[in-house]
């Protein structure tokens, strides 16, 4: 079941919400109570709760230094709900930047309420139990692949359909739906420049994840952040018949509303015209980017139309440049990575009149950066520790020799890093792959398919796997199926011909064959060379 802890100097009030749920019904176990932070934080390292719920206000330790110093040791978990009896602005941004689940004033307290906020705690818990499972079985980090997927997606560049479906499926992404629709969101703070690193990312993820609670309270959307300004809502529905943009619009609006309330900051928006099938997404995307360029204060959500299509005049179509670009930052390729990125450069540099497709070609040069390399945003960050803003200093650039500027560090970063690391970054994917295998090791695996899975070419990976491993990648498979196959016949009362169906081999015959190739002897002969027979079990008594 799930831990939590309930913190409140108010005997009453512990009393209060323990009885106000029925806690076991909702597969919670309420493990203990305390009466201020620092009882509290003894207690998380003993019992481990999943959920705290806290008062903000109270003595020697309260809620906020209690939420901080659990961030600051444990991570994610656990997650917080915050209780107060004081409406205050300050609270209540200061709480989100610990991302609390949830505020709630005591006064206005109701069994609804708490269950609601305990409802999307439980939520939250069961997608960061999701990132943690998908990291221990082998496959890149989650939230990695998915923006990596993504990211393909919305600028059109899968290599086929059949690369987009593997992927989609090893991420266990549900994309039957047949209306789909892109939002481009970014937030717009006056007082960023005033803030550290961690203050803006903070204000960032809380903001972005409020909005993404109030627009899946009515509308069902993935999230993608581009970067700590810029993030997509992919919005999907059963069918096309059933999408409202002015739906969607009034939705964001509401959640730049609530936003602004919290924490002070703008919400603009740029909304696509829907599509019925993702691999279009990219159209959408295009249109929302366009919509997002004439987003402003009194406007803050544009949708696409139309009437005002200008063909996109103002977008860099960086698709001319997705095969290869694509490719370097998948085999951390530098020389083509170098050589693309000065191409690119040269381009802005001929056309010096054309300041908003160079801005908006940096943009995407910055999310693509950021989403495919492996620690994209703490790569970045250390790329442009130099600028007062980091990167995104170029969303204050106003002449095209800053951006050129920008990107010519952005090229010898990423190239002097890729450099520096490529071996690491190489045999990290190697270790995924292999780990991978393994775990879909009861699977018919093929070069191609586990390629695609990871987006690279079939003979990028085979010179890769021999060359980290000494060992084919078909023979690996056969030497970890087999591997498999001997645990199996140890462990377990199955059939020869049981064995060679789960692990995937065509027939009882050939899994014999291949048996023997490696081990030298059939299962059968295995299993009786490993296996205590009664009458030797009948001698060793004497």
């Amino acid at each position: 079941m799930i831990k939590l802890l309930i913190v409140d100097d108010e005997p009453l009030v512990q009393i209060g919400i323990k009885s106000m749920l029925k806690w076991e019904e909702m597969g919670i176990e309420v493990c203990k109570t305390a009466m201020n932070g620092e009882q509290a934080l003894k207690m998380i390292e003993e019992y481990s709760p999943e959920i705290v719920i806290t008062d903000i206000r109270m003595p020697i330790m309260n809620g906020l230094e209690l939420a901080k110093a659990c961030r600051d040791t444990y991570g994610s978990i656990p997650l917080f709900i915050f209780l107060t009896s004081y409406e205050e602005f300050q609270l209540i941004k200061e709480a989100m930047t610990y991302e609390a689940v949830d505020y709630l004033i005591k006064l206005e307290l109701t069994a609804q309420s708490l269950k609601d906020a305990v409802d999307r705690a439980l939520e939250r818990l069961s997608n960061i139990q999701a990132v943690n499972a998908y990291r221990d079985s082998g496959r890149p980090l989650l939230q990695n692949y998915f923006d990596k997927f993504f990211m393909r997606l919305l600028h059109g560049l899968f290599e086929s359909e059949d690369q987009y479906l593997l992927q989609a499926k090893d991420l266990k992404l549900d994309l039957s739906e047949h209306c789909y629709c892109a939002a481009l969101c970014g937030i717009s703070e006056n007082s960023q420049k005033d803030m550290d690193y961690s203050q803006r990312m903070n204000l960032f993820s809380s903001s972005m994840q409020m909005t993404w609670d109030i627009v899946k309270k009515h509308m069902a959307a993935y999230l993608l952040s581009l970067d700590m300004k810029h993030f997509v809502l992919i919005f999907h529905l059963p069918q096309l018949e059933d999408f409202s943009l002015d739906q969607c619009r009034q939705i964001l609006l509401n959640a730049g509303d609530m936003v602004k309330n919290y924490f002070g900051v703008t919400l603009f928006a740029g909304i696509g015209v829907p599509i019925e099938y993702p691999l279009r997404l990219c159209e959408s995307y295009q249109e929302a980017r366009q919509a997002f360029s004439q987003a402003q204060g009194n406007s803050p959500v544009a949708v696409f139309s139309q009437e005002n299509d200008t063909s996109l005049k103002n977008a860099f179509n960086i698709s001319v440049f997705k095969n290869e670009l694509t490719k370097a930052f998948d085999e951390f390729d530098t020389d083509s990575l170098y050589k693309i990125l000065t191409e690119i450069i040269e381009l802005f540099r001929s056309h010096p009149m054309r300041f908003l497709q160079a801005l908006d070609g940096a943009c995407n040069i910055l999310y693509l950066s950021l989403s495919m390399l492996p620690d994209g945003e703490e790569n970045m960050t250390s790329i442009f520790s130099s600028y007062n803003d980091g990167y995104l200093s170029l969303y204050r650039f106003t002449s095209m020799d800053q951006i050129i500027e920008w990107l010519t560090v952005l090229r010898d970063g990423l190239c002097s890093l890729l450099h520096t690391k490529r071996r690491t970054y190489k045999a990290h994917v190697i270790t995924n792959v292999q780990k991978y295998i393994n775990n879909h090791i009861r699977e018919r695996l093929s070069l191609n398919e586990v390629a695609g899975v990871f987006g690279l070419s079939p003979n990028y990976l085979s010179v890769l796997f021999k060359k980290h491993c000494q060992i084919g990648f078909s023979e690996y498979i056969t030497q970890a199926k087999i591997s498999q196959a001997k645990a199996l016949l140890l462990e377990q009362d199955l059939k020869v011909y049981e064995i060679a169906e789960q692990l995937g081999f065509e027939s009882s015959f050939y899994f014999s064959k291949v048996f023997k190739k490696v081990e030298g002897i059939s299962p059968r002969e295995f299993l009786q060379q490993n296996t205590v027979q009664p009458e030797d079990n009948h001698k060793d008594n004497f």
